[in-house]
């Protein structure tokens, strides 16, 4: 199974000088996607917003930039907002961003789960679901043809163009990542793609049925489950000790999850919220690296997935305690969960393109 990161690059809204407080989360995200690669991680994923809280607003630019400070973790999207991109130019920037970097780039697409971008490039919130219905069925033709011919309903038709520079991976992975719509995993199922579910609620077993509902989809249109890929993305935080972990996260998580909750309807959080759901079924898997670890390896048993993604970089955290955390899922917990599922990291060569044969999945 593969272990990495993801975050969306959080940053101080209020910091009177926004490009100098961009420069200083960007400059220190990069040096926790090498320490990342340092370690052994398998993946690092940036998700992509249009909000004052965020610096990533173009997860490539920051990939590629990373890309050129690593050498072996792979690089992806989390998510690419296709609905309110071109997804001419996704496929052009993330082929790009797979030469930089050796074959290492992934694109993991999804719907948004904010609205800023559609009204910021134009795009009216009634076509949410239309918009990345056409534009996701382009985006694969892109990936698997060189020369299009492609007429949908929400983008200018294109005829018997070709689409450059082409990736080095054939095909360029790309993953549906979604947050708990039945629709959306159904889609990913019956297209054949990877599926990542977002998991920031709840108890995490209750999110095994879309795994069960994307397999059958799978299944029914003729596509064999077993060679599927599927992750899950949750919060949490890794220190020396668990009372230490929870410490220095319930803060800034529980900042996060306020300001989110205002805009949504949802009631504040507190102390006794957050130590429920970091609990032996709960969403956050915070602790010391043998409780993260024994908590990975559970939530294995109950998905089967291929995939496990943290976020740590959360709200206000300080960047030392980002990169001991990372240390120690590097070096104590991911030696720890590759030993009881009995694999070993396997050297990337590029090839990865979610329809690995089962007998090969890490």
């Amino acid at each position: 199974m593969e272990l990495g990161l993801h975050t969306f690059g959080d940053v101080d809204a209020t910091a009177g000088g926004k490009g100098h407080e961009g420069a200083r989360r960007i400059r220190d995200l990069l040096e926790e996607i090498e320490l990342a690669d340092q370690v052994g991680l398998d993946v690092f994923g940036l998700g992509e917003h249009h909000r004052p809280d965020y610096v990533i607003s173009s997860p490539a630019v920051v990939l590629a930039a990373a890309a050129a400070r690593t050498k072996k973790i792979r690089l992806t999207s989390a998510v690419t907002v296709l609905s309110s991109d071109d997804p001419v130019r996704v496929f052009q920037q993330f082929s790009t961003l797979d030469l930089i970097s050796d074959g290492r780039a992934e694109i993991m697409a999804g719907r948004g789960s904010f609205i800023e971008s559609f009204p910021l490039f134009g795009y009216d919130l009634e076509d949410y679901d239309a918009l990345f219905s056409d534009k996701l069925e382009l985006l694969l033709a892109l990936r698997d043809h060189e020369e299009v011919t492609w007429q949908g309903t929400m983008r200018p038709v294109i005829n018997g163009r070709g689409v450059y520079p082409r990736p080095l991976q054939e095909p360029l992975p790309v993953w549906i990542a979604v947050g708990g719509t039945p629709q959306s995993v159904a889609r990913a199922g019956t297209l054949g793609l990877p599926l990542a579910v977002a998991i920031i609620g709840g108890d995490y077993p209750r999110f095994a049925p879309f795994f069960n509902l994307y397999r059958e989809s799978a299944r029914r249109a003729g596509h064999d489950p077993a060679t599927l890929k599927t992750s899950i993305n949750v919060h949490g935080f890794i220190a020396d000790t668990t009372q230490a972990a929870a410490d220095q996260f319930y803060g800034p998580q529980a900042q996060v999850m306020d300001r989110i909750g205002r805009e949504r309807g949802w009631g504040p959080t507190s102390r006794a919220h957050f130590d429920q759901a970091r609990g032996p079924t709960g969403n956050l898997f915070v602790g010391e690296p043998e409780l993260v670890a024994e908590k990975i390896i559970a939530a294995h048993k109950v998905f089967g997935m291929d995939r496990f993604l943290l976020q740590m970089a959360i709200g206000p955290m300080p960047h030392a305690a980002i990169m001991r955390g990372i240390e120690l899922y590097g070096t104590k917990v991911a030696p720890i969960v590759r030993k009881e599922l009995g694999v070993a990291r396997k050297e990337l060569t590029g090839s990865v393109d979610g329809a690995t044969p089962a007998a090969e999945k890490q």
